[in-house]
């Protein structure tokens, strides 16, 4: 059941992203191949200008590994790997970096760092995670929010959830997202919380006058189904064709990403917005194509 496709980074990702160019990229713990080599990608896309945090014997040697001349670029050597998100929040706070990257550090170090009010790197909504997925180099993606970070958001925080993706929504071209608020049936249950909570997050969305259709509680096949929406009579402007899926809990964002990855081969480009600045937390075990990915959708999300 797992695939053998080739993960792929979509063109319409890169286009936009490429529209902004030598965004300044501080590199989290950079000495490590895999992230290394989506940097050097994303140098040679004219995306990124990187400023290299770590150990300077380790980034060079994967540098060289590569053939990758780092030269140009500032290099701030600091072998402590928990130090490092110190150092990307400071250059952050100080306006000297755009996007943060994360390379080889454990992701909640990173946030942690970052989420300390001393940076003031926090903005007026709260931090939420994107997966913008696509099957090829050609396809138009599906969006996944909160996926990652967000674990059992209450309606006040799925707003924010919903403000941002449908502002990242916006920078992609989608001029009016439909978004599905997801939950495991498409009837308000008392017996089901996350039913109740898209339907008021639907209400919500239509009295605040949201630049979106946004429609729940509706059920995965509803959502992406237009086949599966007729056979249950289910019509609304959302259904069948959603754009955006607003999930109800971490681990569901979780797991539709990493069965779209695994069973699809699916390009999982994830960024956290709503902050000063776009933050790429990949997975230690994503594929260069998915990182460089995440790095275009973190440059199309910066605010410039």
């Amino acid at each position: 059941m797992l695939s053998d496709k080739e993960i792929i980074c979509p063109d319409n990702l890169l286009n936009i992203a490429s529209q902004k160019k030598n965004v300044v990229a501080g590199v989290v713990n950079a000495g490590n191949y895999l992230a290394m080599v989506s940097i050097m990608d994303a140098v040679n896309e004219n995306l990124i200008k990187p400023i290299f945090i770590g150990d300077k014997v380790e980034i060079e040697k994967c540098a060289e590994k590569l053939k990758f001349d780092i030269s140009e670029f500032e290099l701030i050597h600091e072998p402590d790997e928990n130090s490092t998100a110190k150092i990307a929040a400071t250059l952050a706070s100080e306006d000297k970096i755009q996007i943060i990257v994360k390379g080889h550090i454990h992701t909640d170090v990173l946030m942690k760092e970052i989420l300390k009010r001393k940076y003031n790197l926090l903005g007026k909504t709260r931090l939420s995670h994107i997966w913008h997925m696509t099957i090829d180099k050609e396809s138009g993606p599906l969006i996944i929010t909160d996926g990652a970070l967000n674990v059992l958001p209450n309606v006040k925080t799925k707003m924010h959830i919903l403000k941002n993706v449908i502002n990242f929504c916006h920078r992609i071209g989608i001029e009016k997202p439909k978004v599905s608020v997801l939950s495991a049936t498409e009837e308000v249950l008392d017996s089901m919380p996350s039913s109740k909570e898209a339907d008021e997050l639907t209400k919500l969305a239509e009295k605040e006058g949201l630049n979106a259709d946004v429609f729940g509680p509706l059920a995965f096949d509803n959502s992406i189904s237009k086949k599966s929406a007729s056979i249950k009579g289910i019509e609304n402007k959302v259904s069948g064709s959603a754009d955006v899926l607003l999930v109800p809990s971490v681990e569901t964002g979780n797991a539709l990403v990493k069965m779209m990855v695994y069973f699809m081969g699916a390009c999982a480009a994830g960024v956290v917005v709503g902050g000063k600045v776009p933050i790429v937390i990949t997975s230690r075990s994503d594929e260069a194509p998915a990182r460089m990915a995440s790095i275009a959708a973190a440059v199309v999300a910066l605010d410039q």
